[in-house]
Order: structure tokens, then sequence, then C-alpha cells
């Protein structure tokens, strides 16, 4: 049996290899409700279902927080989602002519872990 050599077994094709990349997480931010005295709580516990698909339990409580501290987490998410779910808010608040106020913030990274 004779020993094939490299350049008989070369086919033409070349191979390159890849260097394995880590994925980073995305930053992601915290969608602030901010308490006010004029917007109806059923109407904050509606919003939380709809728009952070929250369950009336958890609706309930975060609305509760909002109204107890003066704001509270609605919902974690990344830039562009958490952009979004501040403008549906306002969107749907002024709609039904209420003052309800949403924010972003970063959420930070020893939170996250």
């Amino acid at each position: 049996m004779t020993e094939r050599r490299d350049e008989d077994r070369q086919t033409g094709v070349a191979i390159r290899e890849r260097e394995e990349k880590k994925v980073k997480r995305p930053r992601m931010f915290r969608v602030v409700l901010h308490n006010d005295d004029y917007t109806p709580m059923d109407f904050v516990v509606r919003l939380l279902e709809t728009v952070f698909h929250r369950t009336e339990a958890e609706a309930t409580a975060v609305m509760l927080h909002v109204h107890h501290h003066g704001q509270g987490v609605a919902g974690v998410y990344t830039h562009e989602i958490a952009e979004t779910k501040v403008a549906q808010v306002h969107l749907l608040a002024r709609k039904n002519d209420h003052p309800l106020m949403a924010s972003m913030e970063p959420e930070d990274e020893e939170d996250a872990e």
C-alpha cells in the first residue's frame, strides 16, 4: 500500500476555518411607569395586560407599586423594544386623555446577572 501525498488529496476547494465569536447579550432597558394623580388605576392595569402581556394579578401588583412608590418597572427589554413600549404607553394614554408617563432606563450590568 502506498501513501498518498497531500497534493494528491487536494480537491481544489479551499476550506477556511472560522473563529468562534462569542455572542454578547444585548444591553437591557427597564420600561418605567410614573405615577400621576389623574390616570385611573384600571386603565393602568389594562395597559399592563395589553402592552406588557402581564396577567391581571401581575398588572395589579405593578400598578399598586407605581401608585405607592411613584414609579415601577413594567418590563425589561432590548433598546428597540423598550422604545416601542414607551411609545405605545404614550399613544394609548393620550388617546384615552390620560397623562400617564413612561420612560426607559438602562439596566445595570450587575442587575442582569
